[in-house]
């Protein structure tokens, strides 16, 4: 087991505090002492129940069934770890789309106390190759999606093939049995799940998310579902939006779980018409891909509650809710646990929300002091940026942080006197809710997917006549970042066609990291230090005498001023103008 002890104390003590000078007030909910300790707990309870657990294309399990299926990958799991004199943890990669095998596997490793690390198939090449090596996966779980990813690879561990009749003998042979919790399956302190995510320095991290925080948040948390709801989950089971917004609160309220292979805009309104869907959740852009889609009538003859998500704009929030008579709550929140903002009634558009109860979540300058509040002027603009913008940092949050796996000096920079430094800025209105106001370190948010800028500047630089590359995030129009790169070529001379074919060939270029904005330059500015300067690239944004291309489809085109002004006109349709004047 690795990580930080599970502190049941600490995560049933709820109760906000009265707040300090410059801190944010917490929102008010109702404290909840959890039944159960362990994932394993909770499956255990629903072992009996014959109601609808899971639902995928045309099928259906039971709760009971989906315990014996998590049962036989409990005893598949016991049976294949091998017998280590170290005693090294037991973890299993799983390189999946979203199907019942992936749930099964995430359950059974709840029963039997072995680690899922949930691959993420957007990485490629020696990034990919990275995370199996840096997370000691001693097997990987794959099948025809996604099984190719691996056959590059120089080293890999033993692989099961999903979808061939060797794995389904296997699972065979381990059915029967009576579902049942080994001892680490009922520790709360075991490591269920590794989640990755990307720092500063472009080496992946995993976060280490033990079966007593996960069981802890499925139950406490704020999206209760009953037993006739139908959440709908199309997001990667990988990332933590899916399990902590959807998968846990089901298993924790006995509902039923629909998922899909992969998002699909156009497989929207049929599934959760199909599936009778009461909730569903989204992360980034999913939104705006659906109301790309035209409008239909039937959009409203739907049984939605509600629905959740992070980072959508407010116009498609709006529109939305509008189009398919479904409100929406939004909230902010880190995979380590260790921040959570939620939207409160009167929340204004654009600001993340106020802290959930038993979170003190403070502005910090790099002064280390509090920063003072933002004033806005007459067209919104904020006025004191310098110094109302700085990182935010949730005070005593270290016990609830479990750890980077075999990463602890990444886990040092985050902690500073017991708090947790999010680098993530932002800044708070005279009211107290925080607004986002970009990244600290040097990566990027794209689709709800987080990357360094290190390595796509390697890819960049090798296009020939490029002797240098930045990459930085710029504001999306619509949410998140999307992808700017500033190239040096002293000749002059750049192919736009050329570059487009380029990027399409290169292995190791993640499917979100190609940019969207190209900005080409005889020379990248420079600190006195002599490093690249990106928050002068950053603030320049597309504007200046250097030439901008934007990528359209696999090839790169020219920025026009008619199109710049066009751009600008998107940013305030959505409402996020104010993020280019920061």
């Amino acid at each position: 087991m690795t990580g930080a002890v599970w502190d049941k104390e600490f995560f049933q003590r709820r109760a906000a505090g009265p707040a300090q000078s410059g801190t944010v007030q917490a929102a008010e909910v109702t404290p909840v002492t959890p039944e159960h300790a362990t994932i394993a707990g909770l499956l255990l309870a629903r072992a009996e129940d014959d109601g609808t657990a899971l639902l995928f294309e045309d099928r259906r399990w039971s709760w009971r069934e989906l315990v014996r299926e998590a049962a036989a990958r409990s005893a598949l799991m016991q049976d294949l770890r091998p017998e280590d004199p170290a005693g090294r943890p037991w973890h299993v990669g799983v390189l999946l789309e979203n199907t019942p095998e992936y749930i099964f596997l995430i359950a059974g490793a709840a029963l039997s106390g072995a680690t899922v690390v949930g691959i993420n198939p957007t990485r490629r090449g020696a990034e990919l190759a990275g995370d199996i090596r840096g997370t000691d996966c001693a097997m990987i779980v794959t099948g025809a999606a996604y099984g190719g990813l691996l056959d590059s690879l120089d080293s890999r561990p033993r692989v099961l093939d999903a979808d061939g009749a060797e794995y389904a003998d296997l699972v065979a042979r381990h059915r029967g049995g009576r579902p049942e919790a080994t001892p680490e399956g009922l520790d709360p302190r075991s490591v269920l799940l590794l989640l990755f995510t990307s720092g500063s320095t472009g080496a992946p991290k995993a976060v280490i998310c033990s079966t007593g925080r996960w069981a802890y948040i499925s139950q406490v948390n704020p999206i209760t579902f009953g037993p006739g709801d139908v959440a709908y989950n199309a997001m990667p089971i990988f990332h933590g939006n899916a399990l902590m917004a959807a998968l846990g609160p089901v298993l924790a309220n006995g509902s039923a779980f629909a998922m899909r292979r992969r998002f699909s805009a156009s497989g929207f309104l049929p599934d959760i018409r199909r599936f009778g869907a009461t909730f569903f959740n989204y992360v980034g852009r999913t939104l705006d891909y659906i109301l790309a889609q035209p409008e239909r009538p039937e959009e409203s003859d739907n049984r939605l509650r509600f629905g959740f998500g992070t980072e959508a704009s407010a116009r498609d929030r709006a529109e939305f809710s509008r189009r398919y008579g479904c409100p929406l709550l939004e909230s902010y929140g880190s995979s380590e646990g260790t921040l959570y903002l939620i939207c409160t009634p009167g929340t204004p558009d654009g600001a993340l929300g106020v802290p959930q109860q038993g979170f003190t979540v403070e502005i910090v300058g790099a002064d280390g002091e509090v920063c003072p509040p933002a004033r806005f002027g007459p067209d919104g603009g904020l006025l004191n940026a310098g110094e109302a913008i700085g990182e935010m940092v949730s005070r005593g949050a270290e016990a609830r942080f479990e750890g980077y796996y075999n990463n602890p000096s990444a886990g040092r920079e985050r902690l500073r006197d017991g708090d947790y430094w999010t680098g993530d800025l932002g800044y708070r209105d005279e009211d107290g809710f925080i607004w986002f106001a970009g990244r600290t370190a040097d990566w990027l948010r794209v689709d709800s997917e987080n990357f360094a800028a290190a390595p796509v500047e390697q890819i960049l630089g090798r296009f020939p006549g490029v002797t240098a590359a930045a990459v930085y995030a710029v504001p999306d129009p619509v949410t998140g970042d999307q992808v700017m790169a500033t190239l040096e070529v002293p000749g002059g001379e750049f192919d736009p066609d050329a570059f487009g074919t380029f990027l399409g060939g290169q292995p190791d270029l993640g499917t979100k990291q190609s940019p969207s904005l190209v900005r080409v330059t005889a020379s990248l500015p420079e600190t006195a230090t002599h490093k690249v300067s990106k928050p002068a690239l950053r603030r320049l944004l597309w504007h200046g005498e250097d030439p901008v291309y934007e990528r359209a489809g696999q090839r790169y085109v020219l920025m026009t001023a008619d199109r710049k002004r066009a751009l600008a006109a998107e940013y305030a349709g959505h409402g996020r103008d104010h993020l280019l004047r920061l």
